[in-house]
This record gives C-alpha cells, sequence and structure tokens, in this order.
C-alpha cells in the first residue's frame, strides 16, 4: 500500500512540475526597452502606429475633439453674456447653460429664463440655440410658464457670436507672438 501511494505520489508530482515549468516557459518573455519605451510620448505613438487607438462615435480612425471649457470661445462668450443674469446650471460636459428665473425689478410679476445649448465648437450661427422662457404670475402666485421667440433670442446669439470672434482673435494674436 505504501508503494502504490508513492507511486501515485511521484507521477502527481512530476506532472505538476513538468506543467508548472511548461507554464513558466511560455508566459514569461524578455522585454527590452527598445521594443517597450518607457517615455509615456514613446508608447502612445507606438500604440497608434500599432493601430491601438480610442475611437469615439464608432468610426475607426476619426476621434472627436474635446476642448475644455477655458480653450471653448463660445462657451467662454456665453458666460460673458449671461453675466447679468444668476446661472442655475452651466455643463460643459452638457453643452448647456440654464440661466436662473430673472426679473429686472420693474414687473414684479413677470420673470424670464434662459437656455443656451451649443451643438458645436465653432462660432457658427447654427452653432447653438437659445431659448427663452417667460413666466407670469397672478397676485395670489398662480405662474404661467410659456417659451417666447423674440428679438432677444436673436440678440443673445449674436452677442454670444461677437465675443466669440473677439476670443478667438485675441486668443490667435496671442500665439502669433509665440
Amino acid at each position: 500500500m505504501k508503494i502504490k501511494l508513492f507511486n501515485h505520489l511521484s507521477l502527481f508530482l512530476i506532472t505538476a512540475l513538468f506543467l508548472l515549468n511548461s507554464c513558466a516557459a511560455l508566459s514569461y518573455k524578455k522585454a527590452d526597452v527598445k521594443d517597450y519605451p518607457i517615455n509615456d510620448g514613446e508608447k502612445r505613438s507606438k500604440n497608434m502606429s500599432e493601430g491601438r487607438k480610442i475611437t469615439f462615435g464608432g468610426k475607426k480612425g476619426k476621434s472627436g475633439k474635446f476642448d475644455f471649457a477655458s480653450s471653448n470661445e463660445m462657451w467662454r462668450a456665453a458666460i460673458d453674456v449671461l453675466d447679468f443674469v444668476p446661472l442655475l446650471n452651466a455643463d460643459y460636459g452638457g453643452g448647456i447653460i440654464i440661466t436662473d428665473w430673472y426679473s429686472d425689478n420693474q414687473k414684479n410679476n413677470e420673470s424670464i429664463k434662459i437656455s443656451i445649448q451649443f451643438l458645436s465648437n465653432e462660432i457658427r450661427s447654427d452653432a447653438l440655440e437659445v431659448k427663452i422662457y417667460n413666466k407670469k404670475c397672478s397676485a395670489n402666485q398662480n405662474c404661467v410658464t410659456s417659451k417666447i421667440t423674440s428679438e432677444l433670442n436673436s440678440e443673445i446669439k449674436l452677442a454670444i457670436l461677437k465675443k466669440a470672434a473677439l476670443i478667438k482673435k485675441k486668443n490667435n494674436a496671442k500665439t502669433a507672438k509665440w
């Protein structure tokens, strides 16, 4: 019985050593710095040249352009133009600015809310949509809210576009000096 147990144990150990040795030989490869760069920039360029990159929108080879709020002229211009109104929500990732209800104290029972949606980062008239909502309240605080289309929509849009163009021109002048 001891010899049979010894034979089974010996066979198990030999098999285990063989399997462990073969796994180690297959999985370990000696790395060379020439093949695997240390610098992050070199790693990125190597990955890009091998086709390992992240794409958004499902189209290979075309990745999205993402700007930060401080470098997007349209966003900065909209914030500057709406500086007279308290902001309720300014979501750069979602591309929307919503103001709080605003009244100029001439009409206590009436106030407006402005919503700006950015459709593109480019300075174009179709790159943003301005919506204005009007709230009229009666003496017993019954309020009616409605979307309005007036000259104020186009005035705000035009002011944002003009301000964005000036900001871009100023930024281009700064980069030209470098």
